[in-house]
């Protein structure tokens, strides 16, 4: 049963162990719901988080992204193995293959090879999206298409764009229609101004204000959603209803929002966000089947975990400033063990005793768009530096990021990045053509230099491409 007393004095104590500057849960077990908020919105004018207080949900948005797609696909307006060049006549990328045969699944589940992080500022205008692909055009490519899993931020503006070009209407406004509406979601939006009409969390970096609110207009497909965590529950509960709303309306289908949680691709490091991908969901594997995504912005953070059964459970929490990470791994692990009894995985941290590193052939340089690795191996060991570069930098610094690798797994190390708690897994694996690659950070990227054993034609197409 849920107490809402309990609810919140335990996201309060733990928000305050965690360093945390506000913060916003919600909770459904069965039919009930309990609310809890702690904190401000905004250190400089103290305003109190409420449950109605609307935070931004981040990379959250691409689920809601996705179920707009699966719509089109209900309506016969999308079919998602149809190259995307047939509805978006002008898409182009630098790889050939990819403008050519990537569609909408592969943008669905991370598989398409296009970069991921590709962040321009196209403007305010409703040409947005539509300018967004037209800069795309020389994007390098990160994996050969369908190869790997790749978190790709870009390739869900594009589902955005397509899902504009087939309704006829700014990515925008379909989601207010499509979804917002018929969840009677007055809170939720996608611009800066529908924001101020709330009580709205701004970042925090630690406890200091972030110099922005969110990221440019064009990101709204892949991470502009802001919304109560009340709000986020209510798009838990469409998608356990298999595509019915609580006014008992058909949303979308129940074979889409099935075919939107079945395991489409594995992850190679299965640590971070689930250990498969559906298409838009992230899928987790903690004894019973659970699905859910995260979402970080500018200096703020959500999560959301649901998990289907007779008695469904859900819950989303939205934080800003301080150890959001370490606040979510330990109000979800208590949560998640009273409500659904499911033990979360503990948090990953290096083994008592020494592992033994067999990865033999990890050193070198390895490089995607805007971020470089360098693997050196030195006496104590490996050591990963991480270089962001470009737009990137612009909004997550352009310091150098030195880490030693310490042995977890077969050919996999954790890396603790400065600044950050906790702990960071590193995998290294090859694909079948014998390109290495390291998964970090949810996405893949080419060893392009160094001590390097794959086919000369093999590392130079993708040091052209890169």
């Amino acid at each position: 049963m849920l107490d809402s007393t309990t609810v919140h004095d335990r996201l309060s104590s733990l928000a305050e162990r965690h360093n945390v500057v506000g913060a916003s849960l919600a909770v459904a077990a069965g039919d009930e719901t309990a609310t809890a908020a702690t904190g401000v919105l905004n250190r400089r004018t103290g305003a109190p988080v409420t449950a109605d207080s609307v935070f931004q949900i981040g990379s959250i948005t691409k689920v809601w992204t996705a179920t707009l797609a699966m719509q089109l696909v209900d309506e016969g307006l999308l079919d998602l193995d149809t190259p995307i060049v047939h509805y978006l006549k002008d898409f182009r990328v630098a790889d050939e293959e990819i403008t050519a045969s990537v569609t909408a699944a592969h943008l669905l589940d991370h598989t398409s090879g296009i970069s991921g992080d590709f962040f321009p500022d196209t403007g305010r205008g409703d040409d947005c999206l539509e300018r967004y692909v037209r800069e795309m055009s020389g994007l390098p490519a990160s994996h050969p298409l369908g190869a790997t899993m790749s978190y790709c931020n870009a390739g869900f503006v594009l589902l955005g764009r397509l899902v504009e070009v087939v309704r006829r209407a700014s990515w925008d406004a379909v989601v207010r229609e499509r979804l917002f509406a018929p969840l009677g979601l007055a809170s939720a939006g996608t611009l800066p101004e529908e924001a101020l009409l709330w009580g709205t969390a701004v970042g925090h970096f630690g406890t200091d204000v972030t110099p922005q609110w969110t990221l440019p207009r064009c990101a709204g497909p892949s991470g502009l959603v802001h919304a109560r965590a009340l709000d986020l529950l209510a798009f838990a509960r469409l998608h356990l209803a298999d595509g019915v709303n609580a006014a008992g309306d058909r949303v979308l289908s129940a074979d889409s929002a099935q075919l939107m949680r079945i395991p489409r691709v594995e992850v190679p490091e299965p640590w971070t966000s689930g250990s498969n991908v559906g298409l838009g969901w992230m899928l987790y594997d903690w004894g019973r089947p659970v699905f859910g995504h995260d979402g970080v912005t500018l200096g703020q953070n959500a999560y959301l975990r649901i998990v289907p059964g007779p008695e469904p459970v859900a819950i989303a929490l939205l934080v800003t400033g301080g150890d959001a990470e370490e606040l979510y791994q330990d109000l979800f692990a208590e949560l998640l063990a009273e409500h659904a009894g499911i033990t979360m995985p503990p948090r990953l941290t290096p083994a008592a005793e020494p592992v033994a590193d067999d990865s033999a052939d990890i050193a070198g340089r390895y490089e995607r768009a805007s971020m470089k690795f360098v693997v050196d191996e030195r006496d104590s060991g490996f050591v990963l530096t991480a270089r962001p570069s470009g737009v990137l930098a612009t909004y997550v610094g352009a310091d150098e990021l030195e880490c030693p690798l310490i042995p977890f797994a077969p050919n996999t190390y954790l890396a603790q990045v400065p600044g950050q708690p906790g702990w960071s897994p590193a995998v290294f694996y090859r694909l079948p053509d014998g390109t290495r690659y390291l998964h970090f950070a949810s996405q893949a990227t080419p060893r392009v230099g160094g001590p390097a054993t794959e086919p000369p034609s093999t590392r130079s197409r993708i040091a052209s491409a890169t």
